[in-house]
């Protein structure tokens, strides 16, 4: 038997457990309240493979009867942010959030399949990230693009999903088969000012290995990178291998923080 719950009942489960984590851990927490969203699962989801990867799992792969998927955003403390702009190789504080951000991620989808639990419902999860082909560079279970399709945020020209708060944050998903809607954050149709026809560019000009540009993205010199900042920081060396970082792309940038389209919308 199932008990009705709400979009609602979740935002304010999810913004209590980020509460709380931040006074547990030493760190004092690496993030800001948390956003999220409910889409019912229809034809939108269908073409995944199409705007993703050609693999791309759909949502009814991970639970077959899956009424809704559920994505929310981990916005970084402005702190964090402001210290990774320094340089052409992130912080060892970015490196360590990372790492953290992701056991945080998984714990708290876990939490939120509980709390659906408690009410009769079923979840289905994937990892907070390393679920992609390391040839191809492309996620199976790609949170930005379902985050996307949810209408939490808007892809900026750095391939990263601007949301009401930014895009200096992480990304989490799940599907359940709770029905809780559509329930949309979004406010305009593009978040990154480039891609409203404005000047910027500072992600490209942010980017150290020259991987960004209007027409696209090497996402192979992005990844070197990343691989090559795990490997050559000596103050990484302590860190999973798996600690693929750089983040120049969204450190103190007009999209950081905010959504800077919405701006011009009440010019």
């Amino acid at each position: 038997m199932t008990d009705h719950i709400s979009i609602e009942q979740l935002r304010k489960f999810a913004e209590d457990y980020v509460k709380a984590e931040k006074t547990r851990i030493p760190s004092g927490g690496w993030w800001q309240s948390p956003l999220m969203v409910s889409a019912a699962i229809d034809g939108r989801f269908d073409d995944l493979p199409r705007i993703a990867a050609e693999d791309h799992l759909l949502p009814r792969d991970l639970l077959s009867t899956a009424r809704s998927v559920i994505v929310f955003f981990i916005p970084f403390v402005k702190a964090l942010v402001k210290e990774n702009k320094k340089g052409d190789r992130p912080c060892r504080d970015w490196g360590l959030a990372y790492v953290e951000t992701n056991d945080f991620i998984g714990r708290l989808s876990q939490a939120i399949a509980g709390l659906l639990a408690e009410h009769g419902y079923e979840s289905g999860l994937t990892p907070a990230t390393h679920n992609f082909d390391d040839v191809k560079l492309m996620a199976r279970w790609s949170h930005k693009h379902l985050a996307h399709l949810s209408n939490l945020g808007r892809f900026g020209v750095h391939r990263l999903l601007i949301t009401p708060t930014g895009c200096a944050g992480r990304l989490g998903s799940l599907v359940t088969d709770a029905d809780l809607g559509d329930n949309p954050l979004i406010e305009t149709e593009d978040a990154c000012l480039l891609k409203a026809g404005k000047e910027c560019g500072q992600c490209i000009k942010a980017c150290p290995v020259s991987a960004l540009s209007e027409s696209g993205f090497d996402r192979r010199a992005c990844w070197d990178r990343l691989l090559e900042n795990i490997e050559s920081l000596e103050y990484f060396s302590d860190l999973p291998e798996s600690t693929h970082v750089c983040g120049k792309c969204a450190a103190l940038m007009p999209c950081s923080f905010k959504n800077p389209v919405v701006n011009l919308k009440k010019r």
